[in-house]
């Protein structure tokens, strides 16, 4: 029986779909996947649709089929009281669309209420936050202080009620920092607000066109790179400024005057007062509550600006007239139309990039509906077009002011909003407070935040994935250069470090493991012309006369390294030596000597390499533990030495990986399930149930039949009475499978005229087969007349064994007890398809439910692929 897959048909929603189930007593002809779904269904037996087809097959039971029911993890999972579900809570129930406006339901109005508390609380906080880091970015962007001020109150209204990530909080970020204070130093205050208007213009233009998920094709290593030039290049500023001195444009001089200045430092007082603040920034959350729930930089900059009062040091410049100093951008003079275009991209990519990160970030936070990126990009450069004609920085996602929305509860877009709105207030009432803060103690703060930028989480995993020179050269790019040149570097780096992984691959020579053994020359990956090189230096380490086994782990080989292991191969035969052509991957290393018949696209795929796609194509192969042997050792004949050869491949590949868990289990065996199946060689237990050493206690019988309990001292009843009470199995399994001889002789003994003999030399088979008696007889009784086929016998025998086994004592204890259960399997060996048996309807179905475990919140890939 094939387990066929079909479309579900549309059924009312209050209907509760059934998973795609066969009846076991019943076999469809070949032609019956080609009946419409519906075509069983009451109701449905004249389609208009399709009209030729009856609503069953003459002689056969009704095909019933029930429907697929969505794969819903939830739908597994019991139901829990919302007030004890933190997602009860969260914005994607009550906000689905990001607008603050609740969902339907009886409770909206209280839900509405519950989040404007929420997000009231949220956006205090994160107005906490950020008032002092944006006054800190100002000043180090070389830009007026009101400018971070504008900045974090159109980020925060206009980027908030437009973009597309709902709890995302934007304003002016460190990691524009150095371009923005270049822009500054080369063409003025007043043209860097236009080149951020003109860059919010693009951002727009980007939005517009959805090109949001492909700016995340850049290589991870080469954006953390980048943010960690950034920091590099704020601290040597920065640490500048703590001292008392000025910061320059590029970081190659700041480095360079540094020592000079840490030996003596311009203001010594404004050098402590610095370094006070960077202290009480990195050590306040370890402190304990309630004082670490203020946060860090809003306690570092109160407490150390209070302490400042009494020394002269250099203080935040803050206009008088606030809403005076707001002015409109001015063209660039001179005419330098090039570098203004250039500076304009870099904006409009850096902010783009990191408030994209930014924003991927912020989702994985919280279980909410995912956010919409191109939405995003729309908000980031409206907001960057405001900043700019108002006179503000540029705007970006801030992944600091984000995290603390998260964290402190936000439920939708309105916190950000507020937190824009309390930092316009803030501006406009207590503006003279601004005044008292020291310029040291704001560098002091973007200094922790700086050396914050070189994650050493990030640089560890770089250098797991191999990537770590790809962040290196973007780090020294950044510093040495600028923003833009330091990332090219990187990516051309990522490129060329990729283009060599695809295209050259790695060669590996290991000498004798001992005496008579040979040399292993092992090539892995695509073996192209451009590793010619390599490989021929690699060969070359193999002595003369030294018998070789060279493993092709391959999945391409063009013809230049065809023909240099070809010839390779005949040299060292010419010279007498053994060599061994061990094709593990999927690329041939022989040429057929006779044509193939030619197909359609053979000449598409001679002149562009192409696969071979025609209907004859063979798939790609499995993994030698998997495919026969007859696969894989080259048409040998089934002799000893096939045998041994497939021992020695164990030795060599699958060993080592199954060898840890072996080791555990030399104190004994611990399996889960007792596995009863057909002696047939086709079925291989493990390979089905995706199962290793020590997972299956196996049974394997002629016909996978279950003696009665008067067949004492049979070895079948011994195997289950120890599964089940000395190594105490959890499940019993009986699995019946398609084309069973067994069964098929046991069909043909039940015939009219047969004469079961047991004489001859199948006497004792001849015995065996009356075990499977009573499945002849319930499969007789269920259909009126023994089953036409012996693969609906043979599905009936499986539901017949877990009879029998219920009337073994031990199994029907241990099932009493609720420590066993019976599973019921059916295995289709020209599909290669397991169904499963359903013994509440009597039928087969195919299983849907994965047990595969699923991420949680805040786990990462690592997490499910950790050993």
């Amino acid at each position: 029986m094939h387990a066929e897959h079909h479309e579900p048909r549309k059924q009312p929603s209050s209907v509760t779909p059934a998973p795609t189930a066969l009846p076991y007593p019943s076999e469809p002809d070949t032609d019956r996947a080609k009946i419409p779904d519906h075509a069983d269904s009451p109701g449905h037996a004249e389609n208009p649709d399709h009209p030729e087809k009856p609503d069953r097959l003459p002689g056969r039971r009704p095909w019933r089929r029930a429907r697929r029911a969505p794969a819903s993890p939830a739908a597994d999972r019991p139901a829990a009281d919302s007030s004890d579900d933190p997602a009860s809570d969260d914005p994607a129930r009550h906000d689905p669309d990001g607008t603050g406006r609740p969902g339907s339901g009886g409770s909206a109005g209280r839900t509405l209420r519950g989040a404007w508390r929420h997000d009231l609380e949220a956006s205090v906080v994160v107005f906490l936050v950020a008032l002092p880091l944006s006054l800190g970015i100002a000043v180090a962007s070389g830009a007026p202080v009101v400018a971070g001020i504008i900045a974090a109150v159109v980020g925060g209204v206009v980027a908030g009620a437009v973009g597309g990530v709902p709890l995302q909080v934007s304003g002016p970020a460190a990691g524009l920092t150095a371009v923005v204070a270049e822009i500054v130093a080369t063409h003025g205050w007043r043209t860097a607000c236009f080149v951020t208007a003109a860059a919010g213009v693009v951002q727009i233009l980007f939005g517009l066109s959805r090109v949001a998920r492909a700016a995340l094709a850049i290589s991870p290593a080469v954006v953390h790179g980048m943010l960690a030039g950034i920091g590099l290049t704020i601290v040597i500023g920065q640490i500048h400024v703590v001292l008392g001195g000025t910061a320059g444009s590029a970081a190659w001089d700041n480095l360079i005057v540094l020592p000079g200045e840490i030996v003596s430092p311009a203001v010594p007082a404004a050098a402590l007062l610095g370094i006070a603040t960077i202290a009480l920034t990195v050590v306040w959350t370890r402190l304990p509550r309630p004082l670490s729930s203020i946060p860090a930089p809003l306690a570092a900059v109160s407490m150390v600006t209070a302490a400042s009062l009494p020394f002269d040091v250099p203080r935040v410049a803050l206009p008088d007239d606030l809403l005076g100093a707001i002015a409109l951008p001015e063209l660039p003079a001179g005419g330098d139309w090039g570098a203004i275009t250039l500076a304009v991209l870099t904006v409009a990519l850096v902010a783009s990039i990191e408030s994209l990160l930014s924003a991927v970030a912020v989702e994985a936070m919280h279980s909410g509906p995912r956010g919409d990126l191109d939405r995003e990009l729309l908000g980031q450069g409206a907001a960057n077009t405001v900043s700019g004609l108002l006179g503000g920085l540029p705007v970006t996602g801030v992944i600091v002011r984000s995290s603390t929305n998260v964290r402190a509860g936000a439920r939708t877009r309105a916190s950000a909003i507020l937190h824009g709105l309390w930092m316009a207030g803030f501006a406009l009432l207590l503006a003279p407070l601004v005044g008292r803060i020291p310029l040291a103690v704001l560098a002091g703060l973007l200094v922790v935040i700086g050396i914050r930028l070189v994650d050493l989480a990030h640089i560890r995993a770089i250098a797991r994935h191999g990537e770590l020179a790809i962040y290196l050269t973007t780090v020294v790019g950044v510093v040495l250069f600028n923003l833009l040149e330091g990332v090219l570097i990187g990516i051309a780096t990522a490129l060329l470090l990729a283009l060599r992984r695809t295209l050259v691959a790695p060669v590996h020579v290991h000498p004798p493991t001992g005496p008579g053994s040979p040399w292993r020359v092992v090539v892995e990956g695509a073996l192209t012309f451009l590793s010619l090189p390599r490989l021929s230096r690699r060969l070359a380490e193999v002595p003369a006369g030294a018998s070789v086994r060279l493993d092709l782990a391959v999945d391409y080989l063009d013809h230049g390294a065809h023909k240099m292991l070809d010839d390779w191969i005949a040299e060292r035969h010419r010279a007498g030596a053994t060599v061994t052509v061990d094709e593990v991957g999927a690329a041939p290393l022989a040429i057929p000597t006779v044509a193939a018949r030619p197909r359609e696209g053979r000449l598409s795929k001679s002149l562009f390499g192409g696969r071979s796609t025609g209907r004859h194509a063979r798939s790609a192969r499995p993994p030698r533990w998997l495919a026969p042997w007859s696969d894989w050792q080259h048409g040998q004949l089934h002799d000893r030495q096939h045998l041994l050869n497939g021992v020695d491949e164990f030795h060599r590949r699958t060993a080592p990986m199954i060898e840890p868990f072996l080791t555990e289990l030399t104190a004994g065996q611990r399996p889960s399930t007792l596995f009863i199946t057909c002696s047939d060689s086709r079925l291989v237990p493990n390979v089905i149930t995706s199962s290793g050493p020590g997972d299956l206690f196996t049974v394997r019988t002629p016909g996978a039949f279950v003696p009665g309990p008067q067949a004492v001292g049979d070895s079948t009843l011994a195997a289950i009475e120890y599964a089940v009470e000395v190594l105490r199995v959890r499940t019993i399994a009986v699995c019946g499978h398609s084309g069973c001889g067994a069964v098929a002789a046991l069909l043909d003994r039940g015939t009219p005229g047969h004469s079961g003999s047991s004489v001859g030399p199948l006497r004792n088979l001849e015995a065996w087969l009356r075990h499977g008696e009573p499945a002849l007889a319930r499969a007789a009784r269920d259909a009126g007349g023994l089953p036409p086929e012996p693969d609906e016998l043979s599905r009936v025998s499986v539901a017949q064994q877990l009879v029998a086994l219920r009337g073994l004592s031990v199994v029907r204890r241990a099932e009493a007890e609720g420590r066993l259960q019976l599973v019921g399997m059916w295995f289709d060996i020209a599909t290669a398809r397991a169904i499963v048996l359903n013994e509440s309807t009597d039928r087969f179905e195919i299983p849907t439910v994965s047990v595969v475990p699923v991420l949680e919140s805040g786990q990462r890939l690592a997490d499910a692929t950790r050993g």
